[in-house]
């Protein structure tokens, strides 16, 4: 089993001593987002988790109580772009987030923190130039702490409209999109970094730039030394390359103030579920109530231990 923490919030930046507590007692309750009193107790025993995937903007929170997932593989999806307040209100400042992302990989090592660029988002302010340096600047800064990055284009979902309004978004081009995917493959290469699009139908393989599996099964073996026998995730999107897991995050929960993100549609529910967040609830930033159903779900580890002598 494959744990995501996660596509819904920001775990690590805002409840770290949840998922850390979580651990220590090995299970969670998840609620299901399309029926919130359906709710799944996981078992999150290190005999049946084969993998964290941490998703954080800013994951300087969890760092210092990584010696607690001693006993878990894990790696992270690192975000780091370049925006003003203007697009991502409450984050640390770039140097801030620099240094991070230079200290967890020293911590855990480079192949085990993937950076993302993403999502590329085109006004009158963050113009295809401006995107080009700043991915230089970022690439120079971060290329001995990392061995790929996943880049992204923003899309225009109708809950995210609100957020954006004024803001002079728009999508991308094809022609677009192949200029900053033909820059920004050279500035990474010539920075010994891969370089893979998340969710992305355009094909740039023509630049050397591939399709991403986030959660990875590939990169899973290789970091577990024997394979693993996971179907990709057929909740995701068709482009989508990730394998299956679940997740333990809740919707309407993440503080980090970025005005693209989908995983937010509400401020004021957004504020109630914070308010609620209590770090030793086997619940992210919510109570069970009577009116809620509780089901174990049925996990395994899913290692293949026949090939583990092997090299992946």
């Amino acid at each position: 089993m494959i744990i995501s923490a996660s596509r819904r919030t920001d775990i690590p930046a805002f409840f770290s001593e949840w998922i850390i507590n979580r651990l220590k007692e090995q299970y969670a309750y998840v609620r299901n987002p399309m029926n919130i009193h359906q709710v799944s107790k996981i078992n999150l025993s290190p005999d049946v988790v084969d993998c964290i995937v941490f998703w954080s903007k800013n994951p300087k929170p969890i760092i210092n109580k990584l010696n607690a997932l001693k006993d878990y593989m894990y790696y992270f999806q690192f975000t780091l772009n370049a925006y003003d307040k203007d697009f991502e209100e409450n984050l640390p400042t770039l140097s801030t987030r620099i240094d991070t992302f230079q200290t967890l990989s020293n911590y855990i090592g480079k192949e085990r923190v993937i950076w993302r660029y993403d999502p590329i988002i085109i006004n009158e302010k963050y113009s295809i130039d401006w995107h080009i340096e700043r991915f230089k600047y970022l690439t120079e800064q971060l290329c001995l702490y990392t061995e790929k990055v996943t880049i992204s284009f923003i899309d225009l979902y109708t809950k995210i409209s609100h957020n954006i309004k004024g803001k002079n978004i728009y999508e991308l081009s094809y022609e677009q999109k192949n200029t900053l995917a033909r820059y920004f493959a050279e500035i990474a290469y010539s920075h010994n970094i891969e370089i893979d699009t998340c969710a992305e139908d355009i094909d740039l393989s023509s630049y050397g730039i591939t399709h991403a599996r986030c959660i990875d099964d590939r990169l899973i073996s290789k970091l577990l030394h024997c394979s693993t026998d996971i179907e990709k995730d057929k909740n995701q999107r068709l482009e989508c390359g990730c394998i299956a897991s679940i997740d333990l995050g809740l919707y309407n929960t993440c503080q980090n103030g970025c005005i693209y993100c989908y995983a937010n549609h509400s401020y004021a529910i957004r504020k109630q579920n914070f308010e609620t967040y209590d770090p030793f609830s086997p619940l992210l930033c919510s109570n069970i109530t009577e009116f809620d159903k509780i089901t174990e779900r049925k996990v395994k580890s899913q290692k293949n231990m026949q090939l583990s002598l092997f090299d992946i």
